[in-house]
């Protein structure tokens, strides 16, 4: 693929100094840049590199100069990061599937495939399946009866969308994901220990020995337009509801959202967070790594949850919260410093005692 910089220069948005017609590649770190690259020095960190590499064209930062680093064409942009996903997105001709239907694929008589679908390799597509246009299904995804998909989707191989499940345009299911998977819900004859737990705030107490009788999932997973999920993601199917994921919407690999929860638009939900049951969330949301969300509660739009925090109740709109129990960021700092000064605070008094008489011996 050779591509002229005039083309990627509209596609960034960028304004371009230099020859416009000298024709790239792809992109690369300065250092490691071949002559049909295109350098990616838009920090003067970063730039340092363009003379170990052999570039003639970069991205660089505002101020810098082409001829200051021998370049034939340069490439300035408002917002680097947001030219990164233009230009990853002009080069990346994703995953090669064949135009047609794959011999090997299994397509039910009564499934509905949109014009110009693309189904690799022993894909299994059910009963009374609705696919949009422009569909992508890698090899070894399948799709259970009833389930409806928009257009342009693209499923990596070995991706999986459950019974009934509906999904919008432009989705993307990475590798091994799972889209309608049973939800986590069991019951005891009598209140189990977990209820008790919560009832008592974790009094000890007398339980008797019980088995958990399985809650079947009944409900299905609505999910919009343009939303992403990552590799060996999960989400579960709602008990008698809908689980929700609103438009936009990312969320990375290894996460798991449980039955009936709620996602809103434009959510970011990064590597190994955790939703747990019938959680309401809002729009814009971001859960860092390893976040885990408790089952029944409610996180208003805008939240930033820092990584490996554990929010366990309500969170107001627009608050930035960070650490187990989830807290304000600024608390949790405050309460963070204060922590980190009790040893020499215990010294202190230990010393304090030892100049004060003690009062309380008998004379």
């Amino acid at each position: 693929m050779h591509i002229p910089l005039s083309q990627v220069a509209t596609a960034l948005d960028a304004r371009i100094d230099g020859n416009a017609e000298l024709e790239i590649t792809g992109a690369a770190e300065p250092a490691q840049c071949a002559a049909d690259q295109l350098a990616l020095a838009m920090s003067p960190k970063y730039a340092e590199g363009l003379a170990k590499g052999q570039a003639r064209a970069a991205i660089l930062y505002d101020g810098a100069s082409r001829e200051e680093f021998g370049l034939e064409a340069a490439l300035f942009v408002a917002r680097p990061r947001l030219a990164m996903a233009h230009l990853s997105k002009l080069f990346d001709p994703g995953p090669q599937i064949a135009p047609g239907i794959h011999p090997s694929a299994v397509v039910d008589p009564t499934a509905k495939i949109g014009e110009d679908a693309r189904i690799g390799p022993l894909v299994v597509i059910s009963a009374n399946v609705t696919i949009g246009a422009r569909a992508r299904i890698a090899a070894h995804a399948s799709i259970d009866h009833g389930a409806t998909i928009g257009d342009d989707i693209l499923m990596h191989s070995g991706a999986r969308v459950g019974a009934g499940v509906t999904i919008g345009d432009r989705v993307i299911l990475h590798y091994n994901s799972v889209v309608g998977g049973d939800g986590f819900a069991f019951v005891t004859p009598k209140p189990s220990s977990v209820e008790v737990v919560r009832a008592t705030m974790g009094a000890e107490t007398e339980l008797e020995h019980q088995s958990w009788t399985r809650i079947h999932t009944l409900g299905t997973v609505v999910i919009g337009n343009d939303v992403e999920l990552g590799s060996c993601s999960c989400i579960d199917r709602g008990t008698i509801r809908a689980t929700v994921v609103g438009n936009g919407t990312k969320i990375d690999s290894q996460v798991q959202i449980g039955h009936n929860t709620t996602i809103g638009e434009d959510c970011l939900l990064c590597g190994q967070a955790g939703v747990a049951g019938s959680v309401q969330i809002g729009d814009r949301v971001v859960l860092a790594g390893k976040v885990g969300v408790n089952d029944n509660i409610f996180i208003g739009d805008d939240v930033v949850a820092g990584g490996g925090s554990n929010i366990v109740s309500n969170v107001p709109a627009g608050r930035v919260i960070f650490g187990y129990p989830a807290i304000k960021m600024t608390t949790h700092m405050e309460t963070y410093k204060a922590m980190r000064r009790l040893p020499r605070l215990l010294k202190d008094v230990a010393a304090l005692k030892k100049a004060v008489p003690n009062t309380d011996k008998n004379d």
